[in-house]
């Protein structure tokens, strides 16, 4: 589950960054890289989690996919507040700039 939901947010988030990234404003190729990032070393766990337990890697307990879901939501999660955070930093409109520097 955390691979597929990883891999669904790289997805998405690429295909919103090769649709709308003209200016490069919002740092939509760090998302695109993190996520993508995300879904390699998920891939590779996943990988190396089915050389150990063979045909048992695709029969999961109920509990273990919930939890795998709830990892791979956090991780994205945790992803977008890192961009956010990155583009509040990189303030491309100047809104949180001209916010602090205007005097009342």
């Amino acid at each position: 589950m955390t691979l597929l939901i990883t891999v669904f947010a790289a997805v998405i988030s690429t295909f919103i960054w090769y649709k709308k990234d003209d200016r490069k404003e919002y740092n939509r190729g760090f998302l695109c890289l993190m996520f993508w990032g995300a879904s390699l070393m998920w891939t590779v766990d996943a990988v190396f989690e089915y050389a150990e337990l063979g045909a048992e890697y695709f029969t999961p307990a109920f509990e273990d996919m919930i939890n795998d879901a709830y990892l791979g939501i956090s991780v994205v999660a945790l992803g977008l507040i890192i961009w956010t955070v990155s583009v509040l930093i990189k303030d491309p409109k100047g809104v949180i700039r001209g916010a602090l520097t205007q005097s009342r």
